[in-house]
């Protein structure tokens, strides 16, 4: 389950019209979240609340073998309007599932972010501020995001921890999203680091959409699916060594008759890594996925499979109790995923190691438990148990 801060900058992000997902580093975000979710260990709580619309705080207390927090800040220029009660927000919005990617959308105009007072410019950007401190370790970190045009990003991240060389380091990232491709341009204080990424999206270009509402229409009937191809090239300038990946990403959109998927290939070249994953909307409540990795310099595989099982709520009691009340009354139609109470996570890969994870909510408080096990230590099958809280306002 998202962290209260991570799910208030995923607010940021749609109040501003920033596309998280067209961006090489989210190529495989999909099989990330059925495959990759980390299962908590001990007992953990956090507290949060949006105290405004443009100001948060968060606190966190957790027990592993030591007694551990952290408290963190928020401040967002951009006042963020959703609901963040834990009481009454979509845990849609908070719970990593299946990613239905939608349409691409046409930037904003530029001069649609203009703001004149007497013949001046007097508009600003959009900027977001975190921090948190992790005790007793004493670890801090920092975030600075600000929205520089309706195309372009600046993040800039850092880490200060005595256990770090020279202390932490520094992540700027510049990012570029124009709807049918999108650049990235990182530099990172850990061995002077220097990188670049980008990924096309194959298909209609968003910013030459149709004129008219019939030819629209026509169009987004007719595009079902979207394949997207990126690459990431890297090079650290102290250690004298780079990388370089590459990949394919195949996804059905919204519009798609049949049951929704994605499909993806990764390549690492240098490394020898070859990675592909699949994953299928197998129904309204469930979705599977498998990813098998190969290596074709040592020759050695890796097979994941997981599966999400989504539970909803029972509207029997509610509709028996309104059609006594109101005879002539009809059922409102209800989105698929409107009714979502949980949700039971699972994967499993060749060495028979097993991961769970439940999450929902009850009464006001968001809960996840989880459990990692291992089937081939016997003597001891349960790796880590744990729960997390949360409870926001």
């Amino acid at each position: 389950m998202l962290d209260f801060m991570d799910h208030v900058q995923n607010a940021f992000y749609g109040a501003s019209h920033w596309n998280v997902d067209n961006s090489y580093g989210n190529l495989t975000a999909t099989a990330r979240a059925l495959l990759d979710f980390q299962t908590p260990r001990g007992l953990r709580l956090h507290v949060s609340s949006l105290a405004a619309p443009n100001f948060a705080t968060s606190y966190t207390i957790g027990s592993v073998g030591v007694v551990d927090g952290s408290v963190s800040y928020l401040y967002s220029s951009l006042p963020l309007l959703r609901s963040f009660k834990s009481a009454q927000l979509d845990l849609r919005h908070v719970i990593n599932g299946y990613r239905h990617l939608g349409h691409l959308r046409k930037p904003d105009e530029s001069r649609w972010w203009e703001l004149w007072h007497n013949g001046k410019r007097v508009d600003c950007r959009d900027t977001l501020l975190y921090g948190r401190i992790f005790l007793p370790q004493s670890t801090l970190e920092a975030l600075y995001l600000r929205r520089l045009s309706p195309t372009r990003q600046l993040r800039i991240s850092a880490v200060s921890d005595s256990s770090l060389n020279n202390g932490g380091t520094i992540l700027a990232l510049l990012q570029n999203d124009v709807g049918k491709y999108s650049t990235e341009y990182m530099y990172s204080t850990d061995s002077a680091l220097l990188g670049v990424r980008g990924l096309y999206n194959f298909g209609p270009d968003p910013r030459l959409g149709p004129t008219t509402p019939v030819t629209a229409r026509e169009v987004t009937e007719a595009v079902q699916g979207r394949f997207s191809a990126g690459a990431e090239l890297y090079y650290g300038m102290l250690n004298k060594s780079g990388g370089i990946s590459t990949g394919l990403r195949f996804t059905t959109l919204p519009n798609h008759a049949s049951f929704p998927y994605t499909m993806t290939l990764t390549l690492n070249p240098l490394m020898g890594n070859l990675s592909s994953t699949y994953s299928v909307k197998a129904g309204q409540n469930l979705a599977l996925c498998s990813r098998f990795d190969f290596n074709f310099y040592s020759y050695e595989s890796d097979l994941q499979v997981g599966c999400e099982l989504w539970r909803r709520r029972s509207l029997t009691d509610v509709v028996w109790a309104v059609k006594k009340l109101r005879p002539d009354w009809e059922r409102p139609a209800v989105a698929t995923d409107d009714d979502v109470s949980g949700i039971l996570k699972a994967r499993l890969d060749q060495e028979w190691r097993i991961g769970l994870l439940w999450e929902g909510r009850i009464k006001d408080l968001l809960f996840t438990l989880g459990a990692s096990l291992d089937l081939k230590k016997r003597e001891q099958i349960f790796r880590a148990v744990g729960v997390e809280l949360q409870y926001s306002s």
